[in-house]
Protein backbone atom coordinates (compact mmCIF):
# COMPACT_ATOMS: atom_id res chain seq x y z
CA UNK A 1 0.00 0.00 0.00
CA UNK A 2 3.13 2.43 1.08
CA UNK A 3 4.36 1.69 -2.63
CA UNK A 4 1.39 2.27 -4.46
CA UNK A 5 0.69 5.88 -2.53
CA UNK A 6 5.08 7.02 -3.06
CA UNK A 7 3.90 6.08 -6.71
CA UNK A 8 0.86 7.92 -7.04
CA UNK A 9 2.97 11.02 -4.83
CA UNK A 10 5.84 10.81 -7.70
CA UNK A 11 2.74 10.88 -10.56
CA UNK A 12 1.18 13.91 -9.02
CA UNK A 13 4.17 16.31 -8.10
CA UNK A 14 4.79 17.36 -11.11
CA UNK A 15 1.47 18.79 -12.25
CA UNK A 16 1.72 21.77 -9.70
CA UNK A 17 3.94 20.95 -6.80
CA UNK A 18 7.00 20.62 -8.75
CA UNK A 19 5.80 21.51 -12.31
CA UNK A 20 9.10 21.53 -14.25
CA UNK A 21 8.25 25.19 -15.92
CA UNK A 22 5.67 26.78 -13.38
CA UNK A 23 7.82 26.05 -10.44
CA UNK A 24 11.34 24.70 -10.86
CA UNK A 25 11.60 27.18 -13.98
CA UNK A 26 13.31 24.93 -16.23
CA UNK A 27 12.96 24.20 -20.70
CA UNK A 28 12.23 27.95 -20.45
CA UNK A 29 13.36 27.81 -24.11
CA UNK A 30 10.90 25.94 -25.88
CA UNK A 31 8.19 27.13 -23.68
CA UNK A 32 8.34 30.59 -25.29
CA UNK A 33 9.29 29.88 -28.11
CA UNK A 34 6.67 27.27 -29.14
CA UNK A 35 3.77 28.13 -27.06
CA UNK A 36 2.99 30.73 -29.64
CA UNK A 37 0.25 28.75 -30.83
CA UNK A 38 -1.97 25.18 -29.15
CA UNK A 39 -0.78 22.94 -32.06
CA UNK A 40 2.35 23.83 -31.82
CA UNK A 41 2.80 23.81 -27.48
CA UNK A 42 0.62 20.10 -27.09
CA UNK A 43 3.25 18.46 -29.98
CA UNK A 44 6.35 19.90 -28.14
CA UNK A 45 4.60 18.72 -24.91
CA UNK A 46 3.81 14.91 -26.06
CA UNK A 47 7.30 14.72 -27.71
CA UNK A 48 9.02 15.91 -24.51
CA UNK A 49 6.70 13.28 -22.79
CA UNK A 50 7.60 10.25 -24.64
CA UNK A 51 11.31 11.14 -24.53
CA UNK A 52 11.07 11.88 -21.21
CA UNK A 53 9.45 8.55 -20.04
CA UNK A 54 11.57 6.29 -22.21
CA UNK A 55 14.62 7.69 -21.12
CA UNK A 56 13.66 8.06 -18.05
CA UNK A 57 12.54 3.85 -17.80
CA UNK A 58 16.16 2.86 -19.62
CA UNK A 59 17.95 5.03 -17.74
CA UNK A 60 16.62 3.69 -14.56
CA UNK A 61 16.79 -0.44 -16.01
CA UNK A 62 20.94 0.28 -16.80
CA UNK A 63 21.30 2.60 -13.46
CA UNK A 64 23.59 -0.32 -12.12
CA UNK A 65 25.59 -0.83 -15.24
CA UNK A 66 26.46 2.51 -16.25
CA UNK A 67 29.55 3.59 -15.05
CA UNK A 68 29.30 6.60 -12.36
CA UNK A 69 32.02 8.42 -14.14
CA UNK A 70 30.79 8.47 -17.97
CA UNK A 71 26.50 8.77 -16.67
CA UNK A 72 26.12 12.18 -18.20
CA UNK A 73 27.87 11.17 -21.88
CA UNK A 74 25.29 7.87 -21.37
CA UNK A 75 22.19 9.79 -20.26
CA UNK A 76 22.67 12.12 -23.90
CA UNK A 77 23.29 9.45 -25.78
CA UNK A 78 20.56 7.88 -24.58
CA UNK A 79 17.97 10.71 -24.67
CA UNK A 80 19.87 11.67 -28.35
CA UNK A 81 19.04 8.17 -29.60
CA UNK A 82 14.98 8.82 -28.70
CA UNK A 83 15.11 12.06 -30.08
CA UNK A 84 15.91 10.84 -33.69
CA UNK A 85 13.43 8.22 -33.31
CA UNK A 86 10.80 10.67 -32.48
CA UNK A 87 11.85 13.34 -35.03
CA UNK A 88 12.43 11.14 -37.44
CA UNK A 89 8.28 10.05 -36.84
CA UNK A 90 7.06 13.66 -36.87
CA UNK A 91 8.78 14.46 -39.64
CA UNK A 92 6.94 10.97 -41.36
CA UNK A 93 3.76 11.19 -40.44
CA UNK A 94 3.30 15.38 -39.18
CA UNK A 95 5.17 17.21 -41.25
CA UNK A 96 3.39 20.21 -40.41
CA UNK A 97 3.86 19.98 -36.63
CA UNK A 98 7.67 19.38 -37.54
CA UNK A 99 8.08 22.77 -39.52
CA UNK A 100 6.51 24.84 -36.75
CA UNK A 101 8.42 23.12 -34.06
CA UNK A 102 11.75 23.53 -36.10
CA UNK A 103 14.81 23.31 -34.53
CA UNK A 104 12.97 22.73 -30.84
CA UNK A 105 12.32 19.44 -31.66
CA UNK A 106 15.61 17.83 -32.03
CA UNK A 107 17.03 20.27 -29.00
CA UNK A 108 14.84 18.21 -26.78
CA UNK A 109 18.37 16.08 -26.68
CA UNK A 110 19.22 18.79 -24.25
CA UNK A 111 16.22 19.78 -22.49
CA UNK A 112 17.52 20.60 -19.13
CA UNK A 113 14.23 18.91 -18.05
CA UNK A 114 14.71 15.69 -19.29
CA UNK A 115 18.66 15.40 -18.50
CA UNK A 116 17.90 16.78 -15.28
CA UNK A 117 14.57 13.76 -14.44
CA UNK A 118 17.70 11.56 -15.89
CA UNK A 119 20.53 12.04 -13.32
CA UNK A 120 18.37 13.48 -10.70
CA UNK A 121 16.40 10.91 -10.22
CA UNK A 122 16.21 7.79 -12.73
CA UNK A 123 19.24 6.97 -12.07
CA UNK A 124 18.45 6.48 -8.18
CA UNK A 125 15.01 4.81 -8.58
CA UNK A 126 13.49 1.78 -9.86
CA UNK A 127 11.57 1.83 -13.41
CA UNK A 128 8.46 1.76 -11.57
CA UNK A 129 8.96 5.05 -9.90
CA UNK A 130 11.37 6.53 -12.62
CA UNK A 131 8.19 5.76 -15.01
CA UNK A 132 5.68 7.49 -13.04
CA UNK A 133 8.38 10.50 -12.62
CA UNK A 134 8.48 10.93 -16.05
CA UNK A 135 4.97 10.83 -16.92
CA UNK A 136 3.84 13.39 -13.95
CA UNK A 137 6.61 15.58 -15.13
CA UNK A 138 5.61 15.31 -18.97
CA UNK A 139 2.10 16.36 -17.60
CA UNK A 140 3.40 18.80 -15.88
CA UNK A 141 5.43 20.53 -19.18
CA UNK A 142 2.75 19.57 -21.34
CA UNK A 143 -0.21 21.60 -19.43
CA UNK A 144 1.95 24.35 -18.58
CA UNK A 145 2.90 24.98 -22.79
CA UNK A 146 -0.87 24.16 -23.22
CA UNK A 147 -2.05 27.19 -20.67
CA UNK A 148 0.46 29.59 -21.81
CA UNK A 149 -0.16 29.06 -25.88
CA UNK A 150 -4.05 29.21 -24.90
CA UNK A 151 -3.79 32.79 -23.35
CA UNK A 152 -1.24 33.82 -26.53
CA UNK A 153 -3.11 32.34 -29.03
CA UNK A 154 -6.71 33.56 -28.15
CA UNK A 155 -5.52 36.81 -27.53
CA UNK A 156 -2.43 37.66 -30.05
CA UNK A 157 -4.32 35.54 -32.96
CA UNK A 158 -8.28 35.41 -31.78
CA UNK A 159 -8.07 31.62 -32.67
CA UNK A 160 -8.20 28.17 -31.24
CA UNK A 161 -5.92 25.60 -33.08
CA UNK A 162 -6.14 27.90 -35.96
CA UNK A 163 -9.78 28.30 -35.93
CA UNK A 164 -10.92 32.05 -36.00
CA UNK A 165 -12.74 32.81 -32.59
CA UNK A 166 -13.59 36.16 -32.82
CA UNK A 167 -15.81 38.59 -35.97
CA UNK A 168 -14.05 40.50 -38.30
CA UNK A 169 -14.15 43.25 -35.80
CA UNK A 170 -11.82 41.66 -33.52
CA UNK A 171 -8.08 43.14 -32.98
CA UNK A 172 -5.90 41.19 -32.36
CA UNK A 173 -3.09 41.78 -29.28
CA UNK A 174 -0.07 41.02 -31.05
CA UNK A 175 2.38 41.82 -28.47
CA UNK A 176 1.13 38.61 -26.84
CA UNK A 177 2.57 36.28 -29.59
CA UNK A 178 6.09 38.19 -29.38
CA UNK A 179 8.49 37.94 -27.03
CA UNK A 180 7.18 40.43 -24.42
CA UNK A 181 4.06 38.70 -23.95
CA UNK A 182 5.46 35.39 -23.72
CA UNK A 183 7.78 36.68 -20.82
CA UNK A 184 4.41 38.34 -19.54
CA UNK A 185 2.10 35.55 -19.69
CA UNK A 186 4.70 33.32 -18.06
CA UNK A 187 5.52 35.37 -15.29
CA UNK A 188 1.66 35.81 -14.19
CA UNK A 189 1.33 32.05 -14.77
CA UNK A 190 4.80 31.63 -12.35
CA UNK A 191 2.82 34.09 -9.55
CA UNK A 192 -0.45 31.80 -9.93
CA UNK A 193 1.31 28.50 -9.79
CA UNK A 194 3.58 29.48 -6.96
CA UNK A 195 0.10 31.26 -5.08
CA UNK A 196 -1.81 28.22 -5.32
CA UNK A 197 1.31 26.30 -3.51
CA UNK A 198 1.74 28.55 -0.91
CA UNK A 199 -2.03 28.21 -0.06
CA UNK A 200 -1.69 24.64 0.09
CA UNK A 201 0.91 25.05 2.27
CA UNK A 202 3.67 23.88 -0.17
CA UNK A 203 6.60 26.70 -0.39
CA UNK A 204 8.55 27.69 -3.45
CA UNK A 205 11.54 26.26 -1.68
CA UNK A 206 10.22 23.20 -1.09
CA UNK A 207 9.63 22.27 -4.83
CA UNK A 208 13.66 22.55 -5.55
CA UNK A 209 14.31 20.69 -2.24
CA UNK A 210 16.33 23.10 -0.62
CA UNK A 211 17.96 22.73 2.40
CA UNK A 212 18.57 25.83 5.62
CA UNK A 213 22.40 24.75 4.68
CA UNK A 214 21.88 26.12 1.26
CA UNK A 215 20.24 29.09 2.11
CA UNK A 216 23.07 29.97 5.07
CA UNK A 217 25.54 29.74 1.91
CA UNK A 218 23.91 32.25 -0.01
CA UNK A 219 21.88 30.83 -1.94
CA UNK A 220 21.01 33.18 -5.05
CA UNK A 221 17.13 32.11 -4.76
CA UNK A 222 17.23 33.02 -0.90
CA UNK A 223 15.67 36.26 -1.26
CA UNK A 224 12.39 34.68 -3.17
CA UNK A 225 12.44 32.31 -0.62
CA UNK A 226 8.94 31.29 0.89
CA UNK A 227 10.80 29.98 4.05
CA UNK A 228 12.82 31.75 6.40
CA UNK A 229 16.57 31.01 6.70
CA UNK A 230 18.93 30.65 9.28
CA UNK A 231 19.35 34.27 10.15
CA UNK A 232 16.13 34.83 10.42
CA UNK A 233 15.36 31.66 12.22
CA UNK A 234 17.54 32.99 15.01
CA UNK A 235 16.33 36.43 14.66
CA UNK A 236 12.58 34.98 15.62
CA UNK A 237 14.36 32.56 17.97
CA UNK A 238 15.69 35.76 20.30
Amino acid sequence: MKTKENLRTELFKGFLRENPVLRLVLGTCPTLAVSTSVESALGMGAAATAVLLCSNLLISALRRVIPDKVRIPAYITVIAGLVTVVQMLVKAYLPALDKSLGIYLPLITVNCIILGRADGYANRHSVAAAGCDAAGMGVGFTAALFCMALVREVLGAGSFFGLSLFGAGFTPVLIFILPPGGFFVYGVLIAIANHISRRKGKPVREAFGCTDCDMAQGCPAAAHCALPGEGEKEANAS
